[in-house]
């Protein structure tokens, strides 16, 4: 094959965005050559490395456009020290149905008990899975709703937020909100409520939430939108941060 040939290949390549294609092609060609290759095989398993690098690539582009504050794996969870709770339905929850299904999960409990880490791993895996997924602590979340609302641009954002397949809002509980953050919250959050999953992570049971949103009847609206068919897990149990440090202190 002269030259110009295999240039225009890797400009083709090149042209219709197939880098595996053009790195890998003069390699697969010697390769089909010795094995006598048929045309249709040898096409077959170019595009399939192509498609292969693709689909991790998207996989991992959803990963990033998730924003997790660091990466968290369910394979990274020992589910036995897990509150019992957690452990009786983290098969379920893995499975990933309650995405299917629109349904939320409110993990409840103190602080250190593997909250953020289980809602992570969901989130990771779900991205993995094909699922758009958007990570944010409930005070971030809050102010870019704010800043939305400031520059004029909430509608776009509530559209994009309306549609993730999976929302995770960690942290609610650690700071009260004014009117208007609470509101914005109340506002987005039922935008998805029986359509899209939500995850929440929270320190405080239903009954002290009207401490962050310092109003009564819209605590109560928002508690019934979001555990509306939803997975209550309680997350109550030793903390891990608690045990990891006492490991840490008898081996230094």
């Amino acid at each position: 094959m002269s030259k110009n040939i295999y240039q225009d290949i890797e400009d083709f390549a090149l042209y219709l965005k197939m880098p595996v294609l053009k790195s890998s092609y003069r390699e697969a060609i010697q390769e089909a050559n010795l094995k006598e290759v048929s045309y249709d095989q040898f096409l077959w398993e170019l595009l399939q490395k192509e498609c292969d690098r693709r689909q991790e690539n998207a996989k991992q582009d959803r990963v990033r456009r998730a924003a997790f504050p660091y990466k968290k794996y369910l394979e990274d969870i020992i589910v036995d020290d897990l509150p019992e709770d957690a452990q009786r339905k983290f098969k379920t929850l893995s499975s990933l149905d309650f995405i299917q299904t629109g349904q939320n999960i409110i993990m409840a409990g103190n602080p250190g008990t593997g909250k953020t880490h289980f809602a992570i791993g969901l989130g990771i895996k779900a991205c993995l899975a094909g699922y758009k997924v958007f990570f944010s602590t409930i005070p971030s979340l809050i102010n870019q709703l704010k800043e939305s609302r400031s520059e004029k641009t909430l509608r776009a954002f509530g559209n994009k937020f309306e549609k993730y397949d999976l929302v995770i809002a960690d942290e609610l509980g650690y700071i009260s909100f004014d009117k208007e953050g609470s509101e914005l919250l109340f506002t987005h959050l039922s935008l998805r409520a029986g359509r899209k999953s939500t995850i929440i992570t929270t320190n405080l049971s239903f009954e002290r939430w009207d401490e962050i949103f310092l109003d009564p009847v819209l605590t109560a609206a928002m508690v019934d939108r979001l555990t509306h068919k939803a997975y209550i897990v309680n997350m109550n149990g030793n903390s891990f941060r608690l045990k990891e440090t006492t490991e840490w202190a008898k081996n230094n």
